[in-house]
């Protein structure tokens, strides 16, 4: 079937700050790579705050002498609950090695792409500087669930001892809502699926009666699609993938209507991975590598996030290819005079963020599983049931079809270690 083979409060030393702002920007290695790496953190890296021992012993392996990065390395996490400077700060720590804010990407990291969202009034729910978090990504007018609260205290009745002691009219007309981002699980969910629904159902009114809502619905904008993820308990615990779960079927029980996204980011979305190519290829621009980078390699722990999103971004890159192979065959028939035709509008025109970001260079992303996180090769389904890991509940977002070709991974390894040096391997990669 497969193919085998968080937060420290520490203040970082200066010399490792100092390091950290030049991590990608140092002397270049005498092999210049033609790959990249896309390290998920929980699961691979660490489990809570616990750091795996083999990320230490992988990461010394991809830096010099100097600290600098041999490779383009970017942190792919579905996390999004702190801003990127203060995660380049823990896995500098973590890992021995400085890395910079540039390298991370967090799960709301696209929604820098989504500029017409920006100068909107958007309510905003997880947990975290959510205002800090909004401000840096470009918006303008945020709002939270606990300042939406405090303006109509009458909507939060689920918790008897915080239901307001004397029932009044908000004091201030809050300006209409016209977007709900959701950043990862929130602590009171109770409150956090009531507000966002009476916004939902209310058209961005939420002090107004149901019976104004209309469908579709204001746009929401949805971060980090995790059922589950691994921290120090022996079994994964809820992400904010279930808090999704609960908000869909609220929605649907009441109106009978299916929930829809504007957008859905982090792992497994496409989205996700161009965007983290992006930062890849900025990169390798900054070292002023000539070369292209051309394949790469995403190391995770997760079958339904990691695997599938890097399986599933792979199939995007050869598809995109073979239509650009097709349209070169079109264009150089009509410049030979052999084809009277043009090239189709589809082909012409590209998303939203794949012209906001450029289009994508790569020529492949293959997923390598390790055993140190959510995937546990022991728990696997035993051989007499004639069962596979194909044929277990799907455990990714509503909106991703399940298809079992996009969860086998390329490579099975023990560990974060174990990877970098497959990958060396495959890439025929001895930096001097």
């Amino acid at each position: 079937m497969f193919k085998q083979p968080e937060d420290t409060a520490e203040t970082l030393p200066p010399a490792l700050t100092n390091l950290s702002k030049t991590a990608v920007a140092g002397a270049q290695p005498h092999v210049q790579p033609t790959f990249g790496f896309l390290f998920d953190i929980d699961g691979v890296l660490v489990r809570g705050k616990t750091p795996i021992p083999a990320a230490k012993v992988a990461f010394q392996k991809l830096v010099n002498s100097q600290g600098h990065f041999l490779v383009p390395v970017v942190f792919v996490t579905n996390a999004g609950n702190c801003l990127r400077q203060k995660k380049a700060d823990q896995l500098s720590h973590i890992l021995g090695v400085p890395i910079s804010q540039d390298q991370v990407m967090l799960s709301h990291s696209p929604l820098r792409m989504f500029k017409r969202y920006h100068d909107k009034c958007v309510l905003v729910s997880g947990q975290g500087p959510l205002l800090d978090i909004a401000n840096c990504l470009g918006f303008c007018r945020p709002i939270t669930i606990d300042m939406l609260r405090e303006m109509y205290p009458l909507l939060d009745m689920v918790d008897h001892d915080r239901r307001p002691k004397i029932l009044h009219s908000p004091a201030v007309d809050l300006p209409k809502i016209e977007a709900v981002v959701l950043f990862g699980e929130p602590i009171r969910w109770e409150t956090n699926l009531q507000l966002i629904i009476d916004v939902l159902l209310t058209s961005g009114y939420p002090g107004n009666p149901y019976h104004h809502a209309k469908y579709p619905h204001i746009p929401v904008l949805a971060c980090n699609m995790d059922l589950m993820w691994v921290a120090e308990a022996q079994s994964p615990r809820f992400g904010h993938g279930t808090f999704m779960v609960c908000l869909e079927n609220i929605y649907k029980k009441i109106t009978g209507k299916e929930l829809k996204y504007e957008a859905l980011m982090g792992k497994p979305s496409e989205l996700t991975y161009h965007y983290a190519e992006y930062l890849i290829r900025t990169q390798a621009a900054e070292r002023q590598w000539k070369k292209p980078i051309q394949s790469l390699y995403a190391i995770g722990d997760n079958l339904m996030t990691d695997i599938y999103g890097a399986n599933l971004y792979n199939r995007y890159l050869e598809e995109k290819n073979s239509r650009r192979g097709s349209k070169a065959r079109v264009q150089a028939k009509v410049a030979a005079g052999t084809r009277s035709t043009t090239v189709s509008q589809d082909d012409e025109i590209s998303n939203t963020w794949e012209s906001e970001l450029a289009s994508a260079t790569a020529t492949s992303c293959r997923s390598i599983l390790v055993c140190t996180g959510v995937y546990n090769p022991h728990a696997e389904v035993s051989p007499e049931t004639g069962e596979s890991v194909t044929e277990t509940v799907f455990h990714g977002h509503r909106d991703f079809r399940f298809d079992p070709a996009l969860i086998e991974p390329d490579h099975i390894v023990p560990d974060v270690a174990a990877a970098v040096d497959l990958i060396f391997q495959l890439e025929n990669f001895a930096p001097n």
